[in-house]
């Protein structure tokens, strides 16, 4: 299979974009934001329609509305664990958007509705390497924030108590999911975005209550359902995306039941911070 482009560049894209999603859901999990990655997932298809009306690379658009969403969600609202109101208003808004630059254009928006299930099999080399750097630039992000993130994501009143920038902390990680999912959307698309920006970070959380290791998990179930889903779609005619949400959502509930056979009373044991 590997002596088709569009394979290679499958991989490669499936690859980076597994390790952003792994690392970036954890937190996303940590700090009961999913419904944050789904809603950036949207808002960023209203700005993928709207890139696609002025002729411009959805992908730009997609950065561009999810990041502009990450921006009003955190000026809305400064606690993560009170932001449910302030996602939806935005959400609401984001999707009218869309739904009238896709009425407004006159053409047929495949490469916009490309964007709701995903569509990594037809990514260009140019985009691999687009989708490269802005994952550096996310890696060096989490980098830069990690240890204050995870304490603040663990305890916001304490973390606000010892003095930590929170309005800043809580942008620039919204920012950074914003991006993560932009292009996370190529693999599974915006209707299937929790399967790898949710599903692997949840499953590693049962696997260790220790957070580098359940990132190391998180990233390592995100790299084998893409790179198992790449392989089996390429000898079947069902889309990537569902085996890579299939597969995440099967082992989920086989770690779960395990961990409910083992140790049926510590399910929601907290993370532990060496």
């Amino acid at each position: 299979m590997f002596r088709y482009e569009f394979m290679r560049n499958a991989f490669e894209a499936g690859t980076i974009i597994s390790i952003i999603a792994g690392i970036t859901g954890y937190f996303v999990v940590l700090r009961r934001s999913a419904f944050v990655a789904h809603a950036f997932s949207e808002i960023g298809f209203a700005g993928a329609a709207g890139a696609v009306l002025l002729g411009i690379p959805p992908i730009a658009g997609l950065l561009l509305g999810s990041t502009l969403g990450a921006l009003a969600i955190a000026a809305l609202g400064r606690r993560a664990t009170n932001r449910d109101t302030q996602i939806g208003i935005v959400l609401a808004f984001a999707l009218g958007l869309g739904l009238l630059f896709i009425s407004l254009y006159t053409g047929y928006a495949s490469e916009a509705y490309s964007i709701l299930f995903g569509e990594i099999l037809g990514i260009s080399s140019s985009a691999v390497l687009l989708t490269l750097i802005a994952s550096a630039g996310v890696l060096i992000v989490l980098g830069i924030l990690y240890r204050p993130l995870l304490f603040a994501s663990l305890d916001e009143d304490v973390a606000e108590a010892k003095g930590l920038p929170m309005l800043f902390l809580g942008t620039a990680f919204l920012i950074v999911v914003a991006v993560a999912v932009s292009f996370a959307v190529q693999v599974t698309g915006v209707l299937l975005i929790f399967s790898l920006m949710v599903t692997p970070a949840a499953t590693a959380q049962y696997l260790s209550r220790r957070p580098q290791w359940a990132i190391i998990f998180s990233v390592g179930i995100a790299l084998a359902t893409t790179w198992v889903g790449l392989f089996v779609a390429f000898y079947t005619i069902y889309p990537v995306s569902f085996f890579i949400t299939g597969m995440v959502f099967g082992l989920y509930l086989l770690v779960r039941a395990a961990r409910l056979v083992i140790r049926p009373h510590k399910v929601h044991d907290p993370p532990v911070v060496a």
